[in-house]
């Protein structure tokens, strides 16, 4: 291989969000153009797992404080993702029903997880009889790697393997305390500040500061981290010169709606007929008025992604009396539950909820719904916006990271507009587009040449892929 991806997550694997879509796609892409890719990610004990064959690759173990930690690495038999996927198979730390934590919360021992996982990769790696050309990281969970390759006496032998890091969401540092840092192999003492920030180990600065590349998946995302990012501003700005934004692509194999295998009724050319077969299809999942215009929200229902504005915006908008439906799928905060299964009560056929992660429903929104909503507080790429373009659904975001980047607002006197687009994270500013939205279903030949406009943009993965490349022939 020539790029081996080292990540949490992992489309169709394990995914939590949008970091398992890219490291899903991105190695695929790549392999395309040359640059023979694969994927390491920890072996979770979930349903995909279990359903497949794996076949032993390497069987290892790394030393800390003389007790010795066995660990295997396998690779998924007949590669049924387009490229080859490692995994790491740790007894005790990943054969969990969970990625980061289950139903009562995080793990306890997510620091040690995580850095039992780099140290297994690199034991691995030092071993390989033929070295991938660059390791990419990405995000905290795989930040201690650059440090390590550089400054751990025991993978000298590989330190010269060029390390890029990407940022997929620069809210999570994966820190932790000192005293855990003998979880780390022997590094050279003069080299603890590398690792060091606010007074504890920080991944996520270590990586900034240590790898030979960092990139953001967005343009704007990266301005925006030197503006805000939870006490690296400074680093990143005195970083700015190895950092660059890249936005992500979709999958345009998978998110397809001419072949997409989760729908019922594929697109043929007539985006009116496609979009009315496949609301009708919604009437099997969700309660509600279907001939109003359709509003979605499809993800994680928690405060980073503006969730906890969308109960006070439904009830507001439903209590105005504006002739429109809301459909919720995804799961999140209790207290956003609480209020959504509330509001579902209240505004029969108006607001229909499905607290659920399903990948089978989302596709049947993309290509049903009429608009997805994203009132993101945080938004480093986002995917959900391109999907939903692929299929005719018009999105309506906030102003932030790479929503800014990828959706330009229909009232832009320039430029061909893509969506509808609000500033401030406010409910009156959500409201006004929420209106905006309404006006433009009923603005028919307006609303069709938006449609028409925004399935033909192309978000795949050919542009990102080649900037990757740029980048790993440099280094």
């Amino acid at each position: 291989m020539k790029i081996l991806h080292v990540s949490a997550e992992c489309y169709p694997a394990a995914k939590a969000g949008g970091l398992g879509d890219v490291v899903g796609a991105l190695p695929k892409y790549l392999s395309h153009r040359g640059w023979a890719s694969a994927a390491v990610i920890p072996k979770y004990q979930l349903p995909w797992f279990m359903a497949r064959q794996f076949e032993l690759v390497y069987a290892g173990a790394f030393r800390l404080n003389n007790i010795y930690y066995p660990f295997a690495i396998e690779k998924e038999q007949n590669d049924s993702l387009g490229f080859p996927l490692y995994v790491v198979n740790l007894p005790g730390k990943f054969d969990r029903p969970g990625i980061y934590g289950d139903t009562t919360g995080w793990y306890n021992d997510n620091a040690e997880r995580w850095v039992f996982f780099q140290q297994a990769i690199l034991n691995w790696v030092l071993n390989m009889s033929a070295k991938p050309a660059v390791i990419h990281c990405h995000d905290h969970h795989s930040g201690l790697i650059p440090f390590m390759l550089q400054h751990s006496l025991e993978y000298r032998a590989i330190s010269q393997i060029p390390t890029v890091f990407t940022i997929h969401n620069g809210e999570y540092h994966g820190a932790f305390g000192w005293d855990k840092h003998v979880l780390l192999p022997a590094f050279e003492a003069s080299a603890s500040g590398l690792i060091d920030w606010g007074g504890g180990i920080n991944p996520l600065a270590s990586a900034i500061k240590c790898a030979w590349k960092v990139t953001t998946v967005s343009q704007t995302y990266l301005k925006e981290l030197m503006e805000y990012s939870n006490g690296l501003e400074g680093l990143l700005r005195a970083e700015a010169t190895k950092c660059v934004g890249i936005l992500n692509g979709i999958d345009a194999d998978v998110w397809d709606p001419a072949i997409d295998t989760y729908l019922p009724h594929h697109f043929e050319g007539d985006i009116g007929a496609f979009k009315a077969r496949n609301k009708q299809v919604l009437q099997q999942h969700f309660n509600a008025d279907l001939d109003l215009p359709v509003i979605t929200f499809i993800g994680r229902l928690v405060r980073e992604k503006g969730a906890d504005l969308i109960p006070d915006l439904i009830a507001r908008v439903l209590n105005e009396g504006l002739g429109v439906s809301f459909l919720i799928l995804g799961t999140g905060e209790p207290h956003i539950h609480e209020a959504l299964a509330s509001l579902q009560w209240r505004f029969t056929k108006r607001c229909a909820v499905m607290l659920a992660y399903n990948e089978g429903v989302a596709h049947q929104l993309y290509a049903g719904a009429d608009f997805l909503l994203m009132p993101s507080r945080v938004e480093p790429c986002g995917l959900n916006q391109m999907y939903s373009m692929r299929y005719g659904t018009v999105p309506i975001v906030r102003s932030v990271g790479g929503l800014s980047d990828t959706v330009i607002d229909i009232a832009e006197p320039e430029l061909p507009g893509r969506g509808i687009r609000f500033d401030n994270f406010s409910l009156d500013d959500a409201t006004i587009a929420v209106y905006r939205a309404h006006e433009l279903y009923h603005n028919q030949a307006h609303f069709d040449q938006v449609r028409q406009r925004i399935m033909g943009v192309d978000f795949s993965w050919e542009k990102a892929a080649e900037q990757y490349i740029e980048i790993y022939e440099n280094l």
